[in-house]
């Protein structure tokens, strides 16, 4: 935008217009003022230049120097993306499955929830895919998006740094209820956090009993996971 921008203004500025010399001059007499007018060089002598070349080049610097830069700016963060953060203990892995028109979060410990819960400060390292269409995943409030494809598995990760409760949405086109496709994300205090999720063990076991399978079913949703399989109904 500084480059196009710059380059608008100095072809409004020094525009030729003529038009409005015309108005009160003849043809005639505009050509012969403009022929007079021209610094023609002698015979044996150098031309004197008009300092042009000096404002042109100077301005080719300044908008090379502000593409490199937006260059190596971005390229690092792209790196910085793509090799992942350090491996360290203080983080947690959830995978996540899209569907029409739903998100399903599934946590370490088989407990699934259409809720992504993560604790603050620390790294969440989410493995995305698809049970139907192409999706894509992304919560805007953290720059992340990622694809969600039917038999692959795409790896991305974030930090939170704020609790607060945000939006996750399907950011590619998949059908009807394409523009309904939201889940709520929530970032809680790392004590908080632990808490709810050593909550959730006892509740997984249970719906993950035999005498217990109906209730495992409605309990989740429209999927159902048992030892590993993943079921769609």
């Amino acid at each position: 935008m500084v480059v196009i921008s710059y380059m608008v203004y100095n072809a409004f500025k020094y525009r030729e217009n003529v038009d409005e010399q015309l108005e009160s001059e003849s043809y005639t007499e505009l050509e012969s003022k403009l022929e007079s007018d021209v610094d023609r060089p002698q015979l044996g002598e150098l031309p004197s230049g008009s300092g042009g070349g000096k404002k042109l080049g100077v301005s080719f610097f300044f908008s090379a120097v502000i593409v490199i830069s937006l260059i190596v700016w971005t390229y690092g963060l792209l790196m910085d993306v793509e090799g992942g953060p350090p491996d360290t203990a203080n983080q947690i892995e959830v995978k996540v499955v899209g569907q029409q028109f739903s998100w399903q979060f599934i946590y370490p410990n088989g407990h699934t929830s259409s809720t992504l819960r993560v604790p603050e400060g620390k790294t969440v390292r989410l493995s995305i895919t698809s049970r139907d269409v192409f999706h894509n995943f992304g919560i805007s409030a953290f720059d992340l998006k990622a694809d969600a494809i039917p038999g692959q598995t795409t790896d991305t990760w974030f930090q939170p740094q704020e609790t607060g409760t945000y939006q996750a949405k399907c950011f590619e086109l998949c059908g009807e209820g394409h523009s309904t496709m939201e889940s709520e994300v929530i970032v809680m205090k790392p004590d908080k956090f632990d808490k709810w999720y050593a909550g959730t063990k006892n509740s997984t076991q249970n719906k993950n009993s035999p005498t217990n399978t109906t209730a495992a079913s409605h309990a989740i949703g429209d999927v159902s996971v048992r030892a590993g399989t993943t079921v769609v109904r």
